[in-house]
């Protein structure tokens, strides 16, 4: 202890002060930078290494995963390991969900829960002599001491269909030792997969393996590589698996066709682990992206993009194929009716239907009504209006004309004779019987003229998208004694008129609540309606 009289001493000899004060700061700084580097020391021990860290990132999570996945293709040459969480598999997929439970996995009493279960049985006799904070401890193990549970699953190409992937089976991991598991039991019929013999060991194997983050076994880490069986299975799995860790899944940004074949197949794999409501939303953002692209393609191909508008959950596709399904109905009927769509699908697309026909019910017999009026009010008639009820009969003679089935010809043409029999009644050749049947063995049904595409010319602001200035002067010249030039006007401008009153009655038809622009598409558009209308109530999965 520093008397006062020194202290002063110090204070009154600045010369004398500084050696004894330096060598205290010094001292100070010393045992600081000591015990800062023991502290940081300490910290790098428990916290770990840059090294460590990066470890432990997608796709494999050597020190947190708890879920080995190893995904091999079909001929077994490639492989994918995954090392992943538990939680986050339960939380995207019910397939995990209910495979990782204890009474569906197999382990209801595993080693694990038997370890725990004891060393809770053996401090519930313990005294209360101690603190509870000391009770706490001793029931409570470490990290350190408590056992880390994992589950291991396998692609099984066994038991694959024909046009399903393959699926995960769990596979039971034994206890561990000091090579890895001791023992591995796989809940199918099939062995284990059959590990490939790993390359020689040479520099740039073990310099690779100083960053195991970069080890990424898909379609980028081997991009010379031949394609092979199976291959597009391992890409549907990275998929998946990058859906669920909130990363983009690799799809095609470029051919909208090859996107759409990769989307469907992730989609189709994300159905079978009940995760569509994770995969759902990252297809439905990738599609969308293809903006006008999309909408072009959906209009080629609407039953498949009503499909995959369903399993993506996506309102835009959904509605837009749905609105091209119903103007072309019963076009897409085979290909939903066979194609194992969902049967609320099915009931939308029936209502909906209805729904157009009574629509253009009602909007035809407004049609059929049609009619103009004299100066005086009163309804065109042979009498007092000669030409006006020309023009409205010209009008109903074209409507007519445009939306019934042409008749089918009553004689059949004869004078062709089948020349596969002969003379004496022999039966036809095998080439005959399988040949496809000629024009006048039998006349296919009379097809109904696509009403939409009439309709649409009705509501056309064209004037010259029916009914041209051509078509009513040769119908005016046909009756000689009324063709001039000031009745060839008056008509023009009564037919004119119609076409007015027609636009009006078609207005309800004329809606279209496509996101595809229809201008490029002509007068016609593409000769079916678009005024069907999804609301909130129709979208099944809401």
């Amino acid at each position: 202890m520093v008397s006062h009289h020194r202290i002063a001493h110090y204070a009154e000899s600045p010369a004398a002060t500084a050696p004894p004060v330096v060598h205290r700061a010094s001292s100070v700084t010393s045992t600081a930078r000591s015990s800062t580097r023991r502290h940081r020391h300490a910290r790098s021990h428990h916290g770990g290494s840059v090294g460590s860290h990066s470890q432990n990132e997608f796709p494999v999570f050597s020190i947190t995963g708890d879920v080995d996945i190893v995904i091999q293709s079909a001929s077994g040459r490639r492989e994918t390991r995954y090392v992943l969480h538990r939680l986050i598999l339960s939380q995207c997929s019910g397939f995990f969900e209910a495979g990782m439970r204890a009474e569906w996995s197999g382990r209801l009493a595993g080693p694990d829960s038997a370890v725990g279960l004891a060393r809770i049985n053996e401090n519930d006799n313990v005294t209360v002599t101690s603190s509870s904070r000391a009770i706490s401890q001793e029931r409570r193990p470490s990290f350190e001491q408590q056992p880390k549970k994992k589950w291991s699953y396998v692609l099984d190409w066994t038991a694959t269909g024909d046009d399903e992937p393959p699926m995960l089976v769990q596979r039971e991991q034994g206890p561990p030792t000091l090579f890895g598991n001791s023992s591995d039991t796989v809940y199918s019929d099939r062995p284990p997969p059959i590990r490939n013999k790993p390359p020689a060991s040479n520099e740039n194997f073990f310099r690779s393996m100083t960053n195991f983050s970069s080890l990424n076994l898909t379609s980028s880490t081997q991009p010379s590589a031949p394609a092979e069986p199976g291959d597009e299975v391992l890409k549907d799995y990275d998929n998946l698996f990058r859906t669920m860790y909130q990363y983009t899944p690799v799809l095609d940004s470029v051919n909208i066709a090859t996107a759409y074949t990769e989307c469907k197949a992730l989609l189709h794999l994300a159905d079978m682990y009940d995760a569509l409501e994770i995969v759902g939303s990252r297809v439905d953002h990738h599609l969308l992206r293809f903006g006008a692209r999309l909408f072009k393609q959906i209009a080629k191909y609407p039953p498949s993009y009503l499909k995959l508008g369903y399993l993506a959950r996506s309102r835009v596709i959904f509605s837009e194929a749905m609105i091209h399904v119903v103007g072309q109905w019963p076009t897409a009927a085979p290909q939903l009716r066979g194609g194992g769509v969902d049967s609320a699908v099915m009931d939308l697309v029936e209502d909906k239907v209805d729904e157009l026909r009574e629509l253009e019910e009602r909007v035809e017999a407004k049609l059929w009504r049609l009619t103009l009026t004299t100066s005086r009010g009163e309804r065109v008639t042979p009498t007092n209006d000669y030409l006006s009820w020309l023009a409205i009969s010209l009008f109903r003679s074209w409507f007519a004309d445009n939306t019934t089935p042409a008749l089918a010809p009553i004689l059949k043409d004869s004078s062709r004779q089948n020349s596969s029999h002969s003379s004496t009644g022999s039966r036809p050749s095998s080439h005959s019987r399988h040949a496809p049947p000629s024009n006048n063995q039998r006349a296919p049904p009379p097809q109904l003229p696509p009403t939409g595409r009439v309709y649409r010319l009705l509501g056309s602001t064209v004037p010259t998208a029916y009914l041209s200035s051509d078509e009513i002067k040769r119908f005016l010249k046909s009756q000689p004694d009324l063709y001039s030039r000031d009745n060839l006007r008056r008509l023009e401008r009564r037919v004119s008129e119609v076409k007015h009153l027609a636009r009006d009655a078609v207005t309800p038809l004329m809606r279209n609540f496509l996101e595809l622009d229809l201008a490029a598409f002509g007068p016609a558009g593409l000769g079916y309606l678009t005024c069907t209308r999804l609301v909130d109530g129709d979208i099944t999965w809401e």
